[in-house]
């Protein structure tokens, strides 16, 4: 489990530019959770992620992960983080060397790299025939199952994705969540996910934290957030196009897929 306690983090302390980015926040994220966290350009999302993740010291508030504080070493193989546009960092001569790049550093032997590689490839629906091409003669698709499968390689208990479908054409980004929310999920990854897109929160998420200015100002289901239109303004968000429409049809409940929306007018 990930504990977070009376968070706060100040930005350039002692100067002209002094900023506060987060305020007191505190949550809990629970093994084999997916938590999403949401907030308009910024609330405060990549300052909190990148502080769970261990790459920004704490320096007010407390954060522990499976019972051991954050800075602890122990930590660092645990979570995994992949950032925006993660197919930047693709460096290696070929698709399996860039995946296989972090296990090697981790000291395993050939062997379980290998396995490692080939899973790594098969949870994010990377073919296998890939293996030795360059990852910059990949799809940009591609590119960016590449490179989810060097973080999910390491095997971290905890997976931290900002905006992983950003720059993405649809059908890309369909099926690249719809392998990162099935087979990882299933594999019993926790999942952390920033998106503003309201409509993978609410296809995805148990559960979702909106942070405004660096506030925590709402914590529970994506149902209950989309109930909330001062919580929804308050934050720069919307609800997914499928919720507004039942909303304007009149559709006296709240609406988060297609299939609920044919269950609601059939009801009706």
């Amino acid at each position: 489990m990930i504990s977070v306690r009376d968070l706060t983090y100040t930005y350039m302390v002692g100067t002209p530019f002094e900023k506060t980015a987060l305020k007191n926040i505190s949550f809990d994220v629970a093994e084999g959770e997916v938590l999403a966290v949401a907030g308009h350009t910024g609330s405060g999302k990549s300052t909190l992620i990148q502080i769970v993740a261990g790459l920004i010291d704490v320096t007010v508030g407390a954060i522990e992960i499976d019972g051991l504080p954050v800075a602890d070493k122990k930590i660092r193989r645990r979570v995994g983080i992949v950032f925006q546009y993660p197919e930047h960092q693709l460096f290696e001569e070929t698709v399996e060397k860039d995946i296989a790049f972090g296990p090697r550093n981790f000291g395993l032997s050939d062997a379980e790299i290998s396995a490692r590689v080939d899973e790594a490839m098969r949870q994010v629906g990377l073919d296998a025939a890939l293996k030795k091409v360059s990852p910059f003669e990949l799809s940009g698709g591609q590119r960016r199952r590449a490179a989810i499968a060097g973080i999910l390689a390491l095997k971290p208990k905890y997976l931290i994705l900002d905006e992983p479908t950003a720059g993405l054409d649809p059908l890309a980004k369909e099926n690249l969540l719809q392998e990162i929310f099935g087979d990882v999920k299933r594999s019993g990854v926790t999942i952390i996910l920033v998106s503003h897109n309201m409509d993978d929160i609410a296809r995805f998420a148990d559960r979702v934290i909106v942070l405004a200015q660096g506030e925590k100002i709402f914590t529970g289901t994506p149902r209950e957030l989309f109930a909330q239109e001062k919580i929804l303004q308050r934050a720069g968000l919307e609800s997914p196009p499928i919720t507004q429409l039942m909303k304007t049809l009149g559709v006296d409940k709240i609406v988060l897929s297609l299939d609920e929306a044919e269950t609601a007018i059939s009801g009706c």
